[in-house]
């Protein structure tokens, strides 16, 4: 008899799951999820007035043909694809991404001193035990003062000395003084770097636009509005949400660890889970969109602002991703922003739409009279946004993984395996994929066992 297979989640990773099981033609399986849709962090939503807003930024790029290859499929030439045009917002400039590539923008002084701080930091070449430390060394104090610390703060909300940097790999730039210095005096910008050089945006509804395309795929085996709320692992059972028990032999989890380890109560308290929970630390995020009436001045695609007068650490055009975005593309475009916030970095909810807005008009990306033609305003509340890769991570998960798969639990994805250096789309996909290969064809998974 084949195992009962259950997968707690409906994002990304559930989906590539859920899809290797078809593709293996297995029948005893079930994906649970929450909601009342799938998609999870990428899934999007449709407001009263017919604009369509993401959970985040969110673009389309990947590491595998796989992947790739399943988003050609469903899509079938329904994206739109780009290059990116994105921009660091600093000193009342608008600077080339990424920033460390392109600080000839800078005013002179600040050019200068950058750039002599990098090469006195890479002479001196000193190791490195946090993030914030890293950043120091690496790019020395101009890059790091000007750049990189406040725009991590701002995006983390977490204090970076206590965050590892043990997972950056292609995530930051990572720069020549020589390269720079050429970029200088042939007023080159260079804007190339990083996989999401170019990106694929669904043409219609959202990021959310390719995965509820697998909701028929999968609908005898989806079950939507089912939350669980207590997990017994000697016995193999789950509680839901309107008291249904289900049984299952293999558990793939996709839904924040911490919040999992706490509904295997009592089983936590003997194995001792609670105490590495407690290094599994996150931020949150508030997404505030506007749609305007008008015609978009601009064609980037997405701004980063690492200045303390500025809310928002992100903005992104998102009627420029597609026309569909949007009611009417002849008559209407959209920004989407994002504001992080913890117990480190607060926000007031109640202030966050006017503090947004006055900061789109300091920096100049809606003036006056857009400010008259704002129709809507629609605020996402992401309460797990980042797994913050905080030092002492990675034991925790560690010791949590041994104990779960010991008792045939596999927790993956953005959140269930809380890596955000995997923790792309593309990522979880795979993450989804190559997990059912492990248990069910005991193959190697690359994504997750990457270092």
């Amino acid at each position: 008899m084949e195992k009962r297979v259950v997968i707690i989640g409906g994002g990304p990773t559930g989906l590539g799951a859920a899809y290797r099981l078809k593709e293996l033609k297995r029948k005893n399986w079930v994906l649970l999820e929450k909601e009342q849709y799938v998609g999870g962090l990428s899934a999007s939503v449709k407001d009263d007035l017919n604009f369509i807003w993401d959970k985040g930024g969110h673009v389309l790029f990947s590491h595998y043909k796989y992947f790739d290859d399943i988003v050609e499929r469903l899509l079938y030439r329904g994206y739109a694809e780009h290059e990116r045009k994105a921009y660091i917002y600093c000193m009342k400039k608008w600077i080339p991404y990424p920033f460390q590539n392109n600080i000839r923008h800078l005013p002179k002084d600040a050019m200068s001193e950058s750039i002599m701080d990098l090469i006195i930091a890479q002479q001196k070449a000193k190791s490195s035990h946090n993030f914030k430390e890293w950043i120091l060394n690496t790019f020395g104090e101009g890059i790091a003062n000007y750049f990189m610390m406040p725009q991590n703060l701002k995006t983390w909300a977490y204090p970076l000395e206590d965050m590892d940097n043990n997972w950056i790999k292609e995530r930051i730039s990572i720069i020549d003084p020589r390269r720079i210095l050429k970029n200088i005096l042939y007023n080159k910008d260079d804007n190339g770097w990083g996989p999401n050089n170019k990106f694929k945006f669904p043409l219609r509804g959202g990021t959310g636009g390719l995965f509820s395309k697998f909701e028929p795929i999968f609908k005898e085996n989806l079950c939507l509005g089912k939350k669980v709320v207590k997990i017994d692992v000697t016995n193999k059972k789950l509680g839901l949400n309107d008291g249904e028990v289900i049984d299952y032999d293999i558990l793939i989890n996709t839904s924040p660890l911490d919040l999992f380890v706490d509904m295997m109560k009592p089983c936590v308290a003997k194995s001792g889970l609670k105490s590495n929970t407690k290094c599994l630390k996150h931020s949150s995020s508030y997404v505030v969109g506007l749609g305007l009436k008008g015609r978009c001045r601009s064609s980037k695609c997405w701004m980063y602002f690492p200045e303390s007068n500025f809310p928002f650490y992100r903005v992104t055009y998102f009627s420029n991703y597609s026309k569909y975005n949007v009611p009417d593309p002849k008559a209407n475009w959209s920004l989407m922003c994002e504001t992080s916030y913890s117990k480190y970095k607060k926000i007031d909810k109640a202030k966050i739409v006017n503090e947004t807005i006055k900061g789109l008009l300091d920096s100049n990306i809606i003036s006056d009279s857009d400010r008259k033609n704002i129709i809507s305003t629609h605020t996402i509340d992401i309460g797990y946004s980042y797994p913050v890769p905080t030092i002492g991570r990675d034991k925790a998960l560690k010791r949590i993984n041994l104990f779960l798969e010991d008792n045939g639990v596999y927790s993956r994805g953005r959140f269930g395996a809380w890596r955000y250096e995997i923790g792309n789309m593309d990522h979880s996909f795979m993450q989804g994929k190559e997990v059912i290969d492990k248990v069910l064809l005991d193959k190697n998974e690359i994504t997750y066992n990457s270092k």
